[in-house]
């Protein structure tokens, strides 16, 4: 192996080039000019994994129509988790809208597209469950635009596609939410990283972390360039590990006690996709339905519309796989090498309480793609399988807590810091990106304590209802989301994948 050949210091540390690192590098490059930031990313791209618009729903989670986000306990509906993902969601469109005004993106419908967000269900039960849930949500601001539809008029009028061919003596019914986006996460990290480097930020793309050690004062990087063996050592006050599923084994390389007991449990994907025009047009919406039984919540079937590099196309699934690696171009030995002596118990305990994942995993395993079309079908009964192909979608490694004797498998996004605040990352996926901008404010709160309190005043400029719950504040949620309306160009009327016309300045928007 060569010797190090290159030292270098710097202030703060990205590992890699995704939407979590792009995030957390816009925000410091407005918080913190001075301080030196260098991206490591083993990829030869930004956005290549997890964050790449093919990888991932492109939703923006906002609790909108997932449903299972509003479980049922007691017969009643908990909206405790879709309030919280929506608040999450909100503290990020802010910082979408303030970069818009300030130059830190320059073509916000690259990224960014105006798509209704559907809840669809059928069957009697199924029609009952979505009007409570509907009536539970609407009397909260952040929901109260969302309209509840059970007449089969209105549903072929708004989804010809799902309307088509189907057999409207079942009970149907929708929640249609208007203001919901279509987000590629890709294009959006792309312009963020661009600005960083526009501002002094070094990017070192095809670099893969080897190593992490402690040192006097902050952390010790080993290099390694993966075409040409050259190697590299980075010292650096903070280190950032925004990895996707290589986060953890980056992590517990670190030695760090915050990430003992924790494990990961990788899960691949399928979607169907097609761009045939009639049927583009024929649906203008992302529309979620229930998970199968026995399903995990992440599996919920969604026909949604995505607009990428400036293209309406449709997707449907997820159909889950699995692979042992943590990216999907990452190492087979990937799962067995997480596998500690600190979280061995987790893994084992996981084992056993998520048999039903299992077992659901191993029946998805077995399908192709005609029962992906038959599935397709309970959404889109006309659908014919020739009009689609199979596309895999991103690697996602769920979180496993250790409780007590055992491991509980989480479906969350998870951030993680060292006591000392020198090293943070995230884990988990769904709401993932979505929460990007809240799950990097945690990572400044926790990790630079000493100087939150005087970034505090540039950070509310960036998310003006920073520290405040805007579900119980309905004046200011209309001020914050017309601003970001009009900064964003998601007027009504606008149409997904056509740019606005020109940005709208800054202006006083909120008295104090």
């Amino acid at each position: 192996m060569p010797d190090l050949v290159t030292t270098a210091k710097t202030d703060v540390v990205l590992v890699g080039a995704g939407i979590m690192s792009a995030t957390l590098g816009a925000l410091l490059c407005r918080l913190q000019p001075d301080w030196s930031i260098t991206l490591v990313e083993r990829l030869d791209a930004v956005a290549a994994e997890s964050s790449d618009p093919w990888h991932n729903a492109g939703t923006g989670h906002s609790a909108l129509c997932e449903l299972y986000y509003t479980p049922q306990r007691d017969g009643a509906i908990d909206i405790a988790k879709a309030v919280h993902v929506n608040e999450q969601f909100q503290v990020t469109r802010q910082f979408w809208a303030y970069a818009a005004e300030n130059g830190m993106v320059s073509d916000v419908r690259s990224f960014l597209n105006p798509v209704p967000h559907v809840g669809f269900v059928h069957g009697a039960g199924c029609v009952d469950y979505l009007r409570r849930r509907w009536q539970a949500l609407v009397t909260n601001p952040l929901f109260a635009d969302t309209e509840f539809i059970d007449d089969a008029d209105e549903f072929a009028r708004r989804l010809p596609f799902m309307a088509a061919g189907r057999d409207f003596s079942e009970p149907i019914a929708l929640t249609w939410a208007p203001h919901g986006t279509d987000v590629d996460f890709g294009a959006l990290a792309t312009q963020l990283i661009g600005y960083c480097t526009g501002r002094g930020m070094t990017a070192l793309f095809g670099y893969e972390v080897r190593g992490l050690s402690r040192q006097p004062g902050g952390w010790a990087l080993r290099l390694r360039n993966r075409r040409t063996g050259e190697n590299r050592k980075l010292i650096a006050r903070f280190v950032f590990v925004g990895a996707g599923g290589a986060a953890l084994p980056l992590l517990q390389k670190s030695g760090i006690d915050e990430v003992k007991g924790f494990a990961g449990f990788p899960v691949a994907g399928k979607f169907l996709r097609s761009r045939r025009p009639s049927l583009t047009r024929a649906h203008r919406a992302k529309v979620y339905g229930l998970p199968a039984a026995g399903a995990p919540a992440m599996t919920a079937p969604h026909l949604d519309l995505r607009i990428i590099n400036g293209q309406p196309w449709l997707l449907f699934g997820p159909f889950a796989g699995w692979s042992p690696k943590f990216l999907r171009q990452g190492h087979v030995t990937d799962l067995l090498r997480s596998i500690k002596p600190d979280n061995l118990i987790a893994v084992l305990g996981a084992g056993v309480s998520e048999r039903k994942l299992a077992g659901y995993l191993i029946g998805q395993l077995r399908l192709s793609k005609p029962a992906y079309v038959n599935a397709l079908r309970e959404f889109a009964p006309s659908a014919v399988a020739s009009d689609w192909e199979t596309m895999p979608a991103g690697q996602r490694v769920q979180v496993i807590r250790q409780n007590k004797c055992s491991g509980v498998l989480e479906f969350d996004t998870t951030v993680l810091a060292a006591a000392d605040g020198s090293i943070a990352g995230v884990l988990g996926a769904s709401p993932g990106a979505s929460t990007a901008v809240s799950s990097m404010l945690e990572v400044l709160q926790r990790c630079f304590a000493d100087r939150y309190p005087s970034w505090l005043p540039t950070l509310t400029e960036m998310v003006p209802s920073l520290g405040t719950q805007l579900s119980r504040e309905p004046a200011l949620f209309e001020q914050v989301w017309s601003w970001g309306t009009k900064a964003l160009g998601l007027e009504s009327g606008a149409e997904a994948g056509v740019s606005p016309s020109a940005q709208p300045t800054a202006a006083a928007r909120w008295a104090s």
